[in-house]
């Protein structure tokens, strides 16, 4: 329904990793091309660190497609496991049977395997996602895979990505030897205005919009900047529910009421951009709340529960019966009186 509403071939506020979807801001772009040169040089550590929400995931995906001719590649997401059990993974997504040997026997497997395909040209690129989650034990393990190498190359070169958690993790004495042996550090910084209404432009056109008419007044374009505090995902979702509203109110462009009626149901104001959370949506100007559901959540407009209104009846009842017991004697003693 909001697809034929706005002319959109698909949703183009999705949350999966699509690589069409990437935007390449300044620090996207460099961040990927530093990746990309450490691959390429031989690299055997490397590290992406960023804020949740801000593409990691999308843009090692992009980098790996650009590999996959080249190399044989593994993108792991499993962070909180043991050594013996990265090290099985690993294997697994390398194509490798699994015999049920402890660790010894896996290193031995492992370095076979890289060897056979060193000698067939090909490098091997392993990407573990969310490493802040890694214990020291699995990081010192992680730092053991890089001894894998011939006097001239490395056999295998892992990409370290996570959040801000990680480089203080890294920065452990504990680490040391590992942090010395991370030759490269992307970082990613959040959206500034412009770069916001370049990535939601984007991910327009993505999607096929036309653009024979602005979609998202300016204004519109400033209060999502504001309010996602440049991060991809915030933006995601704010549109996406900004592009929901405007369809069920009749509305062909999104502008700074839509936004606002938004940012009221998705609570933003004390958020840093690292969570969202549905709360409790505010009365609307826009329209009654009885009147219209949102179609993708239900949570913020379920009726009055049965105890509220219960609440509610005997607070009243209350109230009356306080009332006859100051009045009813006073009319008894005026009755006597008489």
């Amino acid at each position: 329904m909001v697809y034929d509403y706005y002319n959109l071939a698909e949703q183009p506020f999705g949350m999966t990793p699509d690589t069409r979807y990437l935007y390449l801001s300044p620090t996207h772009r460099e961040a990927l091309a530093s990746l990309s040169y450490g691959v390429q040089a031989g690299r055997g550590f490397m590290s992406i660190i960023a804020k949740p929400g801000m593409g990691k995931t999308t843009l090692l995906f992009q980098l790996l497609q650009q590999l996959e001719h080249s190399a044989r590649t593994v993108f792991l997401f499993q962070s909180l496991c043991s050594p013996e059990d990265l090290l099985r993974s690993l294997l697994h997504d390398l194509g490798t049977e699994d015999h049920g040997g402890d660790i010894v026997r896996m290193h031995s497997q492992l370095n076979e395997f890289l060897l056979l395909e060193s000698r067939r040209g090909k490098r091997v690129v392993v990407v573990i996602d969310e490493a802040q989650n890694l214990s020291d034990s699995v990081l010192e393990l992680v730092r053991m895979l890089s001894n894998f190498e011939t006097p001239s190359q490395k056999l295998m070169q892992i990409i370290l990505a996570g959040q801000p958690q990680l480089a203080e993790k890294l920065a452990s004495p504990n680490l040391v030897q590992l942090r010395q042996r991370i030759s490269i550090v992307a970082r990613l910084k959040p959206f500034t205005l412009q770069e916001t209404n370049l990535y939601v432009g984007h991910r327009l056109r993505v999607a096929g919009y036309d653009f024979r008419a602005p979609l998202f007044t300016q204004r519109a374009g400033a209060m999502i900047a504001e309010h996602s505090e440049g991060i991809p995902r915030n933006i995601n979702n704010i549109c996406f529910n900004a592009l929901s509203l405007g369809c069920a109110l009749k509305r062909k462009m999104i502008d700074e009421e839509i936004i606002q009626e938004v940012m009221d149901d998705l609570d933003l104001g004390s958020e840093s951009g690292m969570e969202m959370a549905i709360r409790e949506p505010k009365k609307s100007a826009l329209v009654p709340r009885m009147e219209w559901r949102w179609p993708f959540a239900s949570q913020g407009n379920q009726p009055p529960r049965a105890s509220t209104a219960a609440a509610n009846a005997g607070i009243r009842t209350l109230g009356l019966r306080t009332h006859q017991r100051v009045w009813l004697p006073r009319f008894a003693t005026a009755a006597m009186l008489c």
